[in-house]
């Protein structure tokens, strides 16, 4: 089994990607999405949050998440101490998750930090996303509904995208249309098919 990390700055269309790699019959982890649910879900890890960020960290027992991201954001300390909780949690569900897709030549983990995080180490090859800041900026805007200032504090937050692709085996652009993005995740496909046979 081949594990392919997939990766790039916020707005770059990772959750794009991942839509059409799950269309094609592959398997996709995401680990923001299974962040989130872990910070949900683990008992032990919402006491740890709590601990740090306080009682506010959660609202009625479900996680705040524009509090967190308010506190985080603004400090790249308690960043650091929320990545420290949860990383070492995502990295255990995601080898879970590994043993029930025995079957599979392929698998694809999608995170927004697999670079910083170190978790890149564990994969065999990475695929990063490409994309300009301003269009990046732009997809946020309308997707999330923040401030601007917001989601380049949050954009600062990431390691560049040279650093990016300095870990990559392929670049994927994604300053087109859908239709040329499919274009280029099924070259990837191929490229890919091709180192296992």
């Amino acid at each position: 089994m081949i594990k392919v990390g997939l990766t790039g700055g916020i707005g770059s269309g990772k959750s794009t990607v991942s839509k059409i790699l799950i269309s094609k019959g592959f398997s996709v982890y995401n680990s923001d999405n299974r962040a989130k649910w872990l910070m949900n879900n683990d008992d032990n890890l919402k006491s740890n949050i709590i601990s740090i960020f306080g009682d506010k960290a959660y609202l009625k027992g479900s996680l705040n998440r524009k509090y967190l991201s308010a506190k985080v954001f603004n400090d790249s300390l308690k960043l650091k101490a929320l990545n420290n909780l949860v990383h070492p949690l995502v990295a255990i569900d995601f080898k879970n998750w590994l043993i029930h897709q025995k079957s599979k030549d392929f698998v694809f983990k999608e995170a927004a930090i697999l670079i910083e995080s170190g978790a890149y180490k564990e994969m065999d090859k990475i695929i990063v996303l490409s994309c300009p800041e301003n269009i990046r900026l732009e997809r946020v805007l309308k997707r999330d509904g923040n401030s601007p200032e917001l989601v380049k504090k949050r954009m600062q937050n990431q390691i560049s995208e040279t650093e990016k692709i300095n870990h990559a085996d392929f670049v994927i652009k994604n300053n087109g249309s859908e239709s040329d993005l499919v274009l280029e995740v099924e070259f990837v496909i191929s490229e890919l098919k091709n180192l296992n046979k």
